[in-house]
């Protein structure tokens, strides 16, 4: 039964969803329709909200795309690819593959979301090498679901923001201090939703397995990696392309810099730091500034998604966070509907649901939390709710929803060679089921 339910989903996937940046478009026109209808702003109000947000994910949009270029710069390197073979060859079965895969994603995405997004997409396609018979768009999804439980985790941008007195201005004056994350990331009822959804995770994926009649396997040229090249440094331009004295600067310098951060910052895994680390780990294993070029050259290619869809999500925020002359935006009424109805005791549960709907049109956890912080903090605490709880059900409403949105599979869609399409029946399901447990820990706790 839940097999037939599974390839329904994926059927019904394959059918209807559009390439991911017609899905943008048709997001653009929804949000249009609902601003118009629901905050009475006039046509032209939408359109001068969505120009003025069109650009406003452009250092965002470069953070994203040297996850992809980094990160399946660094994968290309011969150590890389030894230890994701080590960890392929644990698999011997194309069960045990989606399982192992999952599993190991999860954890990733916990520890932080942008090493979360390379490692599970480069460890499906490891698997798909390896193991014979296993169906890639479940692999791929599986390594991409694992985002549910990022906001979650170490990485988690709201209870970061909030444990620290400088991050508390989008609470509309709800916080006076900070929290921290020992009362949100280390709660006890935290770290066993996320514990919940870790060891689920592989049992989801492996219930999902089609038979051998729905199975996909891989397409060979998918997988096939660039040959290594013999370089050859004849003149004085390639001598220093291949100067061992010149890379050797390079990686030292970065990971100096590396090192200076976590003494001085703690364990602080932001985007940049995720992005600093892939680069100058990839160009030290690459062994020469020629070799590392090379390999970024190949990976950029898979970033056409990212630089054509970010700036028209951008738009759909400016539209989102727009106000009209009452001050009220659309976001703002979705999130003040879901407080109308709710209870001190289905209030979390609620937060999370909203959360997750205005993550569908404002996929971004610092954007979320500009749009939802001053309207669900000061509601939470009127209704006796730990502002930690609050806060905590944003952030996992808004990592719940990326299952199905295909802003955030972008990156990991490039290194793996998929569409949308491919991954996001899967997804569906796992969407479905996590939606459950993450609901049924906000209510118990």
């Amino acid at each position: 039964m839940f097999k037939k339910f599974t390839n329904a989903c994926v059927a019904l996937v394959n059918k209807y969803l559009p390439d991911p940046f017609l899905f943008a478009v048709i997001l653009t026109f929804i949000v249009v329709i609902l601003g118009l209808a629901l905050t009475g702003q006039g046509p032209m109000d939408m359109v001068k909200h969505w120009g003025n947000g069109f650009w406003a994910l452009l250092a965002f949009s470069m953070q994203m795309v040297l996850v992809l270029v980094t990160g399946s710069a660094m994968a290309q390197a011969p150590a890389i690819r030894k230890v994701l073979q080590a960890i392929g060859g644990m698999a011997k079965s194309p069960t045990s593959a989606v399982m192992i895969t999952v599993f190991v994603a999860t954890i990733a995405f916990w520890i932080n979301w942008g090493f979360g997004l390379v490692i599970g997409a480069l460890l499906a396609r490891e698997m798909a090498r390896q193991v014979k018979g296993v169906d890639y768009r479940l692999l791929v999804a599986a390594g991409y679901a694992a985002i549910v439980v990022w906001h979650g985790g170490l990485s988690g941008s709201i209870p970061l923001t909030i444990s620290s007195a400088s991050g508390l201005g989008a609470t509309g004056g709800a916080l006076t201090e900070a929290v921290p994350i020992s009362q949100t990331v280390f709660s006890y009822w935290n770290l066993i939703i996320s514990a919940a959804l870790i060891i689920v995770m592989p049992l989801i994926f492996r219930a999902m397995q089609p038979d051998a009649a729905h199975t996909v396997v891989v397409d060979p040229s998918l997988l096939v990696e660039p040959e290594v090249k013999q370089y050859l440094a004849k003149t004085p331009a390639e001598k220093m392309e291949n100067s061992k004295i010149l890379w050797g600067l390079v990686a030292l310098m970065g990971f100096a810099y590396i090192v200076f951060h976590f003494m001085t910052k703690g364990f602080d895994l932001n985007l940049n730091i995720v992005n600093f680390i892939f680069m100058f780990t990839g160009i030290l294993l690459h062994g020469s500034l020629r070799r590392y070029i090379d390999a970024v050259i190949e990976a950029a290619k898979g970033a056409s998604g990212i630089i054509l869809q970010f700036p028209f999500y951008a738009g759909i925020m400016g539209m989102m966070t727009g106000l009209n002359a009452n001050g009220v935006s659309l976001a703002g009424v979705i999130s003040n509907g879901f407080v109308s109805i709710s209870t001190a005791g289905t209030f979390p549960l609620f937060t999370f649901w909203s959360a997750g709907l205005v993550n569908f049109f404002v996929p971004s956890g610092g954007g979320q939390w500009a749009v939802q912080g001053p309207i669900m903090m000061p509601a939470g605490l009127a209704l006796g709710v730990e502002p930690a709880k609050t806060a905590m059900a944003i952030a996992y409403g808004d990592a719940w929803t990326n299952l199905i949105q295909p802003f955030w599979a972008l990156p990991a869609l490039g290194i793996a060679g998929l569409g949308a399409r491919d991954i996001m029946g899967y997804c569906v399901v796992t969407l479905l089921i996590t939606g459950v447990i993450t609901s049924l820990g906000f209510l118990i706790f």
